[in-house]
């Protein structure tokens, strides 16, 4: 535990995680939160598309594709948007953002690292309203 209301889970070591690959925490958060290593940069995401909720963590990871006409594409951003297997929703793996839809995001988490072990930290959701006025 580190404060009040957060708690860490060790996920794996940093030489188990090399650019390019995820590493799940099976059930953590209640759905599983996995880590990515886009290019040297760890980002966490709930395995949980806002889309319809599908395993999110587990659909491909591939590049940007964009076309300014038809049958011409272009590739952008190589190894950062997941992109859902239920439905093919994409989101961007640096943000959680969808690509399709502003109003949607994956769930993020922070990481680090200490002493070699990839961390997340997970917070307990506050469940409180705020007080009428």
């Amino acid at each position: 535990m580190t404060r009040a209301g957060q708690r860490e889970v060790v996920v794996c070591a940093l030489a188990d995680l090399p650019p390019g690959e995820r590493r799940e925490a099976e059930g953590a958060a209640g759905h599983g939160v996995t880590v990515f290593n886009v290019g040297g940069e760890l980002h966490a995401l709930l395995n949980h598309c806002p889309h319809r909720g599908g395993p999110l963590c587990r659909g491909r990871v591939g590049p940007l594709a964009r076309s300014t006409r038809v049958g011409f594409w272009t590739f952008e951003r190589e190894g950062e948007i997941l992109r859902c297997p239920y439905h093919n929703w994409e989101f961007d793996l640096k943000t959680g953002r969808a690509l399709y839809d502003d109003r949607l995001r994956a769930r993020r988490y922070p990481v680090t690292v200490r002493g070699g072990q990839v961390t997340i930290h997970l917070s307990r959701p506050n469940r409180r309203f705020p007080a009428p006025k």
